[in-house]
């Protein structure tokens, strides 16, 4: 179907809003880079897309939870004792890092990781080792701040931050929150937990059973969201990131058929806020090369990383609540679930 040019426009918080052009090619990247994880996961051969951007570039999914590290993290939040404590710690100490090879040296170390076996020395150890080997320990997608705990590593005081997290009873303050909002307040109480991390371990949180909130509830905006929002609605100036992010949620149908794309959704979940939000980061980088000319905040100009394939797509496990079969289209759909 042929992309419509005409402009998408609304009244968002009481404000007329005119979409930019860039607004169309964050629905066009939305569905290619869809149509690229589908086509993945059901075994095609490369190319998947004929977006040469898409094909260039390394960029997130549309959808957070499909991406490789929140696989990650969605399995180790399930692959283990479901104790409130244990699942709070096996977050924290997998999200501060956000590098699954990390978890793993821990598993490989430590064996089951539980509230009862944690120790910082003994971790940070394991850290140690893995830095005296060369390895890194910390994934380069989020900046990370080094908690104010004194030691002199980074991950040491990481580390001490996890510790000073479950000794503060985080996990009896999570079970009486009333709603995503009040745990992102509870989680940036926590020193070096800015508003961006805070709002993503938050919705980490939300894919166990520690919570059971709607994503659609509440949203942060990143830095680099907000850079996209800017690209993509240049005269909304004065109407809150969260609002716009909201509008694209509860109006992502109508946009969709507005611009004539064909978007392949999760399994049949919606685009929620967090992925909204994402996505505007993601069209932040994409108009670096699509539309040069649209300034976000900031003055990056080119993508940074280049797109490699890492193997096959195994297949996706997604929080047994959301009701998801991620089966490919004409695969076996009797084949068992890894989180079923």
């Amino acid at each position: 179907m042929e992309m419509t040019t005409r402009v998408w426009s609304g009244r968002v918080a009481g404000r007329h809003v005119v979409a930019s052009e860039v607004l169309a090619s964050y629905w066009t990247f939305a569905a290619e880079r869809q149509r690229v994880y589908h086509a993945r996961l059901s075994g095609q051969s490369a190319p998947w897309t004929s977006d040469p951007i898409v094909a260039q570039y390394r960029f997130t999914n549309a959808y957070r939870a499909a991406d490789r590290v929140s696989q990650a993290l969605i399995r180790v939040l399930y692959d283990g004792p479901q104790a409130a404590r244990d699942v709070l710690l096996r977050t924290l100490l997998f999200r501060f890092f956000n590098r699954p090879d990390t978890w793993r040296a821990i598993e490989a170390e430590r064996g089951e990781v539980t509230a009862a076996d944690f120790d910082v020395d003994s971790y940070a150890r394991i850290l140690d080792d893995l830095m005296l080997r060369g390895s890194r320990v910390y994934s380069a997608a989020y900046i990370i701040p080094s908690p104010p705990f004194g030691h002199a590593r980074k991950h040491r005081n990481h580390l001490a931050l996890v510790e000073h997290m479950m000794a503060s009873g985080l996990d009896g303050k999570l079970a009486r929150a009333r709603s995503l909002e009040d745990v992102f307040h509870l989680l940036a109480s926590y020193p070096s937990l800015g508003p961006f991390l805070a709002y993503q371990l938050t919705v980490d949180l939300n894919y166990s059973t520690l919570l059971d909130f709607d994503e659609d509830d509440f949203v942060v905006a990143g830095p680099g969201a907000i850079s996209g929002l800017k690209k993509c609605f240049p005269d909304a100036d004065g109407v809150a990131a969260s609002d716009l992010i909201r509008w694209m949620v509860d109006t992502q149908e109508q946009q969709i058929e507005h611009y004539g794309i064909d978007f392949h959704d999760l399994f049949g979940r919606r685009l929620k806020l967090i992925d909204c939000q994402n996505l505007f980061c993601e069209t932040d980088k994409y108009a670096r090369i699509a539309h040069p000319a649209r300034r976000g905040i900031g003055n990056r100009t080119r993508i940074k990383q280049n797109f490699s394939a890492m193997g096959p797509l195994s297949l996706p496990a997604f929080p047994p609540k959301w009701g998801l079969d991620p089966t490919p289209v004409g695969a076996n759909r009797n084949r068992s679930l890894a989180l079923a």
